[in-house]
Parts: C-alpha cells; sequence; structure tokens
C-alpha cells in the first residue's frame, strides 16, 4: 500500500481527546464487504446503481452513513455498495472498469487515474451538469479542488471529502535559539540554513528514505518559481516538459539547499511511515520540516507539549525571490472525487447524480468531517469551525481551511497526478537527485523519457 492512500490522508482525529484519526485509505477488515442490503461485487449496467468505496475509519462509517440517508429518501432507486480494501480496490476498480463492469460511481483520487479513464471512454463528461444543473453544488466547492477533476478542459469528476495540503512546520523554540523570524522567502531559507548548523540543529527534517517525502519540495519549488503552468505542461505531455527553464532552475536550487547542509545528516536513510521525521522537529533537533497536515494528530499525540504548548508554528510555502508563482497556491491532496461510468444506463446516470448531489457535501457529511477532525471541500466548512473548542485545534484547522480556500491552484501530488509509469520513474529520480548522484539535467532527460507513458 503506497503511502500517498494511506497516511498520508488524514491528518487529525478530534473525537475522543484528539487520537490521530485512521487514514483515509487503512486497511479495515479484509474485503471487499458489502453494506447490508446490497451485493458485494455489484457491478455492470443494469443492475442498478452501484458504489463501490474503500474500508478505513472514520472515513469509512462517514461513507456508509451517506449512502444510508439516500436510500431512506430514495427507497425505489437505493445505491448498492461494496467496500474494499485499499490494495483490492486498486485492483478490482481497474480490471472491473475495463470489462465493462465497473461501478455507477467511481471513487478514485483524480488526477493520472481519471485521465486514464477519460482517455478509455469510461466516465461521463459532467461540466454541462455541473455548471447548469448543479452550480449552486459546483460554486460550494472550493474552486481549486477542480484542477485534479479537470481532463482537457472538461470536468469528469466531482471534488468531495477533505482537503490535505503540504505545510512548512517549524519550531517556534529554534527559532529563538538564533534569534530569528521564520522565512518569508527562499532567501530566506538559505540564509537561516547555516545559522542554525551553526546552533547544531538541523534546519529542515526530511524522511527521504520514503522519496514522496522530497517530492513535496519540488512541488513547490516548481510552482514558487515558474507557476503553475509548469507542471501542468507535464500532465498536459507536452514534450520535454521537465526541460523547462523554471524546471531545471527549480532542480538547481534544491540541490543547492543539500549541499549546503539544508536537511538533516542521513536523511536518505529515515523512514516517514516510522514518524521519525516528525520526531525530530518536536524533539528540537531540527527546526523546521515540510509534510502533509496529516501530520499534525501524531505531533499533539506524540510530541508532549510541543502542540499544547504552543511551540509548533506553520505556514505556506514562501515565495521564491522573482518567481512566477503566486505564493497562495498549495500543493498536496486537493480532495477525492466521484465520477460517473458511461457504461451505465440512464436510470443508474440519474440515480448517481442524485447522490451526488443531495448527499455527498450535505451538511451532515460536512459536520461529520469536521468532527473528525478535517477539513471537507467546501466553503460551509468555515462555519462549523466554531464548534472546535480546543484552541490550538481550532487555529490550525482554520489555518488548513485557510490554505485550501485562498489558493489559487491547489495541485495534487505528483505521484497521483501522474501515471503509475511516469510516477515510479518520478520518484526513483528523485532519490537520485536528493544524493547528489544526477545533476538537474539528468534529472529533465530521464523524465522527459517517460511523458506520456
Amino acid at each position: 500500500m503506497d503511502p500517498m492512500t494511506t497516511s498520508r490522508r488524514n491528518f487529525l482525529g478530534l473525537v475522543g481527546g484528539g487520537a490521530l484519526a485512521a487514514g483515509l485509505a487503512a486497511c479495515g477488515s479484509s474485503g471487499p464487504k458489502s453494506t447490508p442490503g446490497s451485493t458485494a461485487g455489484a457491478g455492470g449496467a443494469g443492475s442498478g446503481a452501484t458504489y463501490w468505496f474503500l474500508t478505513g475509519q472514520p472515513q469509512q462509517g462517514i461513507r456508509e452513513a451517506q449512502v444510508k440517508r439516500f436510500n431512506d429518501a430514495n427507497p425505489d432507486t437505493k445505491l448498492k455498495t461494496t467496500e474494499f480494501q485499499n490494495d483490492a480496490f486498486k485492483q478490482k476498480i481497474k480490471t472491473a472498469i475495463g470489462a465493462g463492469q465497473g461501478p455507477t460511481l467511481i471513487w478514485g483520487w483524480g488526477g493520472g487515474g481519471l485521465k486514464a479513464y477519460v482517455e478509455a471512454n469510461q466516465v461521463e463528461d459532467l461540466t454541462d451538469w455541473l455548471t447548469k444543473e448543479q452550480a449552486d453544488l459546483k460554486n460550494s466547492i472550493f474552486p481549486s479542488a477542480f484542477t485534479a477533476a479537470t481532463v482537457n478542459g472538461k470536468i469528469y469528476a466531482v471534488p468531495g471529502e477533505t482537503v490535505t495540503p503540504i505545510v512548512l512546520f517549524y519550531d517556534k523554540r529554534a527559532f529563538e535559539k538564533i534569534g530569528a523570524e521564520p522565512p518569508q522567502s527562499w532567501g530566506d531559507i538559505m540564509d537561516l540554513v547555516p545559522k542554525f548548523n551553526d546552533k547544531g540543529i538541523a534546519p529542515f527534517s526530511l524522511g527521504g528514505q520514503s522519496r514522496w517525502t522530497n517530492m513535496m519540495w519540488l512541488e513547490f519549488l516548481f510552482d514558487r518559481i515558474g507557476g503553475s503552468e509548469v507542471f501542468q505542461n507535464i500532465f498536459d505531455g507536452k514534450k520535454d516538459g521537465w526541460s523547462d527553464p523554471s524546471a531545471l532552475k527549480a532542480l538547481e536550487e534544491m540541490q543547492k539547499l543539500i549541499k549546503a547542509n539544508g536537511f538533516v545528516k542521513g536523511f536518505s536513510s529515515i523512514t516517514a511511515d516510522s514518524n521519525a521525521d516528525q520526531a525530530l522537529l518536536f524533539t528540537g533537533k531540527a527546526a523546521m520540516m515540510l509534510h502533509g497536515a496529516w501530520t499534525y494528530g501524531n505531533m499533539k499525540s506524540s510530541g508532549g507539549d510541543f502542540v499544547t504548548g504552543g511551540h509548533l508554528g506553520y505556514m505556506n510555502f514562501p515565495p521564491v525571490d522573482g518567481g512566477k508563482g503566486d505564493p497562495s497556491d498549495t500543493v498536496g491532496n486537493p480532495g477525492q472525487y466521484m465520477s460517473i461510468s458511461s457504461k451505465a444506463t440512464d436510470a443508474e446516470k440519474a440515480t448517481a447524480k442524485k447522490f451526488i448531489a443531495n448527499n455527498t457535501l450535505d451538511d451532515a457529511t460536512v459536520e461529520a468531517w469536521v468532527k473528525s477532525g478535517n477539513i471537507p471541500v467546501v466553503k460551509s466548512a468555515k462555519d462549523k469551525l466554531a464548534s472546535i473548542t480546543d484552541k490550538n485545534d481550532s487555529a490550525w484547522l482554520n489555518f488548513v481551511y485557510d490554505t485550501a480556500a485562498n489558493a489559487k491552484n491547489f495541485a495534487q501530488s505528483w505521484d497521483q497526478a501522474l501515471s503509475p509509469t511516469q510516477a515510479e520513474t518520478l520518484l526513483d529520480n528523485i532519490a537520485k537527485l536528493f544524493q547528489l548522484s544526477i545533476s538537474p539535467q539528468q534529472f529533465a532527460t530521464n523524465m522527459n523519457a517517460v511523458i506520456g507513458q
């Protein structure tokens, strides 16, 4: 199970004293399993509208409650559900859709997977439905979430569930020790590196063995230096997209930080799954850490008084001097996505649309996501945050909301946005780039070779 679809999906559990909630794609009991009154493995046009989704709490319970509300209100057109563990889902959904036996409602992560469905004519174009019939629904969702739902200018999925941006965390105590303020630019970051090293504090923690942790740095540098269009061109299959001057500049700046000892010694042998990178931050061994919002919960539960004592700071990634990117942009997980099978019958499509419109981002769902410690992908979530009584959690959730809601562009993590072939090549070359075993130009050449695959 890859980390992008497990630990990197949920960041905070406020229920029950703030225990960390399970990951969105966390493994549940052996799957697939059907919910009461449904048929496991149900799929294929003509068998009634079907919906497959993932196990793992609290997300599983929220999805089950959505379906129950819909089925109670629509007894003649009930939605049949089947629940899968993450890996089983990934295998089954791909095979079933290819054989014309997929569910009516296709749950997924958007990006590269959705693009493959579009190119195979497996999912409905929802552009007109969302912009005309369901304009209110579309307008209620963070605009930035539609990036990963859009292929060739058309919308093929409805964003839902929760947002999880990548955040620059820092230890306020470390900055006090060197008498400095948090960085407001890339230049500030480079200036801070020797100051922290002189005090025996690693400037940045990094679980580099996990590879995707390194990727987060490039995602921001590409955006801040060249703007969102640099990666968009790559996603769109533009020839030699990785050789864009801004991309090469970002790769060069990345290696400058590495060569300046910007990261903790031995970072390439530290894993993110063990949370060792987080521990380096909350124990004072590292000053900063670029990581997903999902790490907040563990730092709160495992970091002693790091969070509760007000020592944790956080911010969006700063701009790069002279860069073209919008500093409001963020990267990470802009939502999860629901598409409708083009092979379903008209009646099944109608049922699926009714469910999406009435039950996936309704008030009860929004409240449930917030209570589970997540920010749902809708503007109305802001109103629910007043119910969070813990001042640290309230400040944090409001920050996550503002980051997602105000982002001009919320870029999907590259290893989800790209095809599996490109994603694996990317992670392999990122590891080499961070180990300084290849140059920026070699990185670009290697990645250009798999564009469009």
